[in-house]
Parts: C-alpha cells; sequence; structure tokens
C-alpha cells in the first residue's frame, strides 16, 4: 500500500514538472547547450501549427532592415535566417546565432503556406516590441534585440491579419 502511494505522488510530482519548451531551428543547439551569442525567441500566440518558423536577423539599422538578404550577404552585412516546422503542440521557442555580442534586429515569420515571399493574407509576423503592426512594415527600432556573449532570451507574440491591419490574436 505505501509503494502504491509513493508512486502516486512521484507520478503527480512528474506530471506537475512544467513541459520545456521545443526548442526549434538549425541553431537550437547554441540556446539548447547555452552556447552564446545567440538570440532565443519565445514564440507566442501561434494562429495553428502549419507551415514553418522563420527567424530573420538583419542589422539594427534603417538601410538594412528587411533588406533582400542576397543583397546584404554579398555587401558582407549581418544577415541569418533560421527555420524549422512547427511541433505539434507545446510552447515553442527557436534559436538564431549571432556573429558577435551587439544590436541587432529580428523578425519572425510563421510562413504558414511554404512560400518563400511573405504571405500578406496568411502568414503572420511578430516583433521583440511585441506593438500591434496594422498595415505597416515593422520599423527597427520595435525588432531591436542587444545581444550578449550568452542566451539573449526575447518574447514575441505573433501577429495576423485580422479586419484591416496585423495584429495579436486574442
Amino acid at each position: 500500500m505505501r509503494i502504491g502511494i509513493a508512486l502516486a505522488f512521484a507520478w503527480a510530482a512528474i506530471a506537475l514538472v512544467p513541459a520545456a519548451s521545443a526548442q526549434i531551428g538549425e541553431d537550437s543547439d547554441y540556446c539548447r547547450n547555452g552556447r552564446g551569442p545567440a538570440i532565443q525567441v519565445n514564440v507566442q500566440g501561434l494562429k495553428d501549427r502549419s507551415g514553418e518558423l522563420w527567424l530573420e536577423l538583419y542589422p539594427a539599422n534603417n538601410t538594412d532592415y528587411l533588406r533582400d538578404d542576397t543583397d546584404l550577404v554579398a555587401e558582407g552585412k549581418v544577415f541569418r535566417r533560421t527555420r524549422s516546422r512547427l511541433p505539434a503542440a507545446g510552447d515553442v521557442a527557436i534559436c538564431v546565432r549571432v556573429p558577435q555580442p551587439g544590436t541587432y534586429a529580428v523578425l519572425l515569420r510563421h510562413n504558414r503556406v511554404g512560400r518563400d515571399k511573405f504571405s500578406f493574407w496568411s502568414d503572420g509576423a511578430g516583433i521583440p516590441a511585441n506593438r500591434a503592426l496594422v498595415r505597416s512594415k515593422p520599423s527597427v527600432e520595435q525588432a531591436r534585440v542587444v545581444a550578449g556573449s550568452g542566451i539573449t532570451t526575447v518574447n514575441v507574440q505573433m501577429q495576423y491579419l485580422r479586419g484591416f491591419g496585423f495584429s495579436p490574436r486574442s
């Protein structure tokens, strides 16, 4: 009888331990193992689990933020994209390594339909400032992240087209 009660308490304790976020993305080992510098984005408010999640790293200036990646790479500027299919359930965190500690701009994209170009009608977007995007492209100020030498963690609320613009799901 005592063994049965002890086992019941043990199983209850295991059930109370919160599940860790699924670490996804091609750079997930950096965040999982604490090897920085890297940025971990904890994703909130996903519409569904279709498609892929993309995390893009840009220079933190108005000229280069959201510029074509081939141009940035050709000019030797910072650009990195990590992507991954979404897990079926649970919390999600996506990781991108950064070249060195410093200030960067990021964009999180939920590529729901599998196109290389952003689909205004179906894809979602998120930025660290978590302000409603409405109908405008996010500013570099809203997208800035200061990355330290370790793992820098930010929470990003996904936004999808609702009515006349993008906003978080309620």
